[in-house]
């Protein structure tokens, strides 16, 4: 079941009263997203909108979906500069909704999805989000954590020698053996190359331009970021890291992943050097061991997508990228391979 009942409306608004925030009338729910990641819903009063999001209500796991994580750091994050919705409530209590959620509020903007969707911003206008995105990320990675109050947020070292052994456990789990020895390949050439960590900051982790809202058209703010979202595999890491996820979802591979033709897989874009040169241009850190990071993010985009496969064959998932998202296994491997030379 993913719609919310009267009763769960009701009981929502009698939380965001207990947090100071009262309704001015009966709440009223849309579903936004739902699917694969969190549930996002539009509740309103008649006269206020909020963003409501919980965990899917059935086959979550423990370390994801993780909206107090989100809440959290939101929260830290609202007077640093970096675009963010108003973080408004957290209830971590399961009784309410049966899982926990949060509040946050209502930003105004254009989700951009799907090449569909870029067919209504001309060169200029995209060259503009562009830049925007890349400002934001570099601005977000310059956030001081620790006076944020996140210094507790996520260990502040060794981030990708964590996320190797993180991810290449995870391919133990979900990998299909007939590319096994290729995703051994490059985690052992991977492992034998791991970088000093040489920054840290808040990693964003899924950061690419579906993850932000753009300001409306006609606004003082259009085509620049108003809000980044989506903040659950956020954490304190290595920025580099950052940047090269981003830059792994470039891949015209990452289309079989969601199902459809993306609008961050789109030709108009940058290449991922002049992405990557335009982050450091615009006050980002320094990308060093830049190869590394870069193959590193490409491994996990192959095991998310394996994942995402393996639950499909499990018979658990359905839907736009669960056909099609095995596919892009083979490619993301050989894409890290050849980024180590």
């Amino acid at each position: 079941m993913s719609e919310l009942t009267e009763p769960e409306l009701a009981a929502v608004a009698d939380r965001l009263a207990a947090a100071g925030v009262a309704s001015a009338g009966p709440l009223t729910s849309d579903l936004i997203a739902g699917g694969r990641s969190n549930l996002t819903y539009a509740i309103t009063d008649g006269r206020t909108r909020w963003v409501l999001r919980t965990p899917p209500r059935a086959g979550r796991t423990a370390s994801a979906h993780d909206v107090a994580r989100e809440h959290r750091v939101t929260a830290a994050l609202m007077s640093s500069g970096v675009p963010v919705a108003d973080a408004v409530l957290l209830c971590a209590d399961e009784t309410v909704l049966g899982v926990p959620f949060t509040v946050s509020g209502f930003v105004d903007g254009a989700a951009i999805r799907t090449q569909a969707d870029l067919a209504a911003y001309d060169d200029q206008r995209l060259g503009t989000v562009v830049e925007s995105l890349l400002e934001t990320l570099a601005a977000l990675h310059r956030v001081d954590h620790v006076a944020a109050g996140l210094e507790s947020f996520g260990r502040p070292d060794g981030y990708a020698q964590r996320q190797l052994r993180r991810w290449s456990g995870q391919w133990e789990t979900v990998g299909e053996e007939r590319l096994g020895a290729l995703a051994r390949e490059v985690v052992a050439r991977l492992g034998a190359v791991v970088p000093e960590q040489r920054a840290t900051s808040v990693v964003h982790g899924d950061y690419r331009v579906d993850n932000t809202l753009l300001g409306r058209p006609g606004t003082a703010g259009e085509d620049r970021v108003a809000a980044v979202v989506d903040w659950e595999l956020s954490t304190i890491g290595d920025p580099v890291a950052d940047v090269a996820m981003m830059c792994a979802y470039r891949h015209p591979s990452f289309d079989l992943v969601v199902g459809a033709p993306s609008a961050w897989t789109s030709p108009r874009l940058p290449e991922v050097e002049e992405l990557a040169g335009g982050y450091e241009r615009l006050g980002g850190v320094a990308l060093d061991q830049w190869d590394f990071h870069h193959a590193l993010a490409c491994f996990k985009v192959a095991v998310i997508s394996a994942g995402i496969d393996h639950r499909r064959r499990a018979g658990s998932g359905s839907g736009a990228g669960f056909d099609t998202a095995g596919e892009a296994v083979e490619p993301y491997l050989e894409l890290a391979l050849r980024q180590l030379g």
